[in-house]
């Protein structure tokens, strides 16, 4: 289980990242207090489109330094070709993208950005702003996407303003995803891939209640996730095609132009 934990990823390159957490309670031997301990857990889709569990980590919290340096932990082993990270919009976590993950975008989950914005509007309206915000996801192209988005914002600007102005704020993080191949989007634009991976893991865990130390987490939880990916490597589905994952090439020369174009105009 530790060879597979901490085995090279230097074999292929990983396009999109998945990375989220869940939370387990153990035991604190120093404190002797039971108290609840962050599990991130990251999972990564190779070049040919298939999943695989690249590390787990546990510790105190997600802060910055947390991320950081399991993020540096996955490059030492040799993560590389990241061009999207999905994850929610945990500060810390943002922070430790954007220190280890230069040059890759980010993709902020929608569902938890839905929820973001839901609390912004009174109860008998969050049905109404849920359907308006899942309009955007159901159009066919980038610039449809990109004119839905502005119409909600202007539907919401009379009587919700502060939920319009987080859709102002929000829009490149939420629609990381236009840019990439259409038929990645639906299972880009979220973390949910990787929060089904988390329910299992709940539900695998929920047995033992309270975990006596952090290695008895890892030791579980790693089994877990080994058994997973043998699971995935039997089955032999992709995610995604070799055809649409072969586009990415494209995508990365236009984000890499777009980037540069961007830099000379702020120069």
């Amino acid at each position: 289980m530790q060879a597979f934990l901490n085995r090279p990823l230097d074999f292929s390159r990983y396009p999109y990242v998945y990375l989220d957490a869940t939370y387990l309670h153990g035991r604190d031997p120093a404190r002797k207090q039971v108290i609840s301990r962050a599990v991130i857990v990251a999972v990564g889709i190779t070049a040919t489109g298939q999943r695989e569990v690249l590390g787990i980590e546990v510790g105190d919290s997600e802060d910055e330094a947390f991320w950081t340096a399991f993020l540096r932990h996955l490059r030492e082993r040799g993560l590389s070709g990241v061009q999207l990270v999905i994850s929610d919009a945990h500060a810390g976590l943002k922070k430790a993208i954007a220190r280890c993950c230069q040059g890759t975008s980010w993709q902020r989950c929608r569902v938890h950005f839905a929820r973001n914005l839901l609390v912004k509007v009174p109860k008998a309206s969050q049905d109404m702003v849920a359907a308006a915000l899942r309009s955007v996801f159901v159009q066919q192209d980038e610039q449809a996407v990109l004119q839905q988005w502005d119409q909600v914002i202007a539907m919401l600007s009379e009587k919700f303003p502060a939920a319009a102005a987080l859709m102002e704020q929000a829009r490149e993080d939420v629609l990381a995803f236009r840019s990439f191949p259409s038929e990645h989007w639906r299972k880009i634009w979220s973390t949910n891939p990787l929060e089904r991976l988390n329910k299992e893991i709940k539900r695998r865990t929920r047995v033992v209640g309270i975990f006596p130390n952090d290695a008895s987490i890892v030791r579980l939880v790693g089994a877990l996730l080994l058994e997973q990916q043998e699971e995935w490597q039997l089955d032999g589905r992709r995610v995604f095609s070799e055809l649409s994952m072969a586009k990415l090439d494209n995508t990365s020369d236009q984000l890499q132009d777009q980037q540069t174009a961007a830099l000379a105009a702020a120069a």
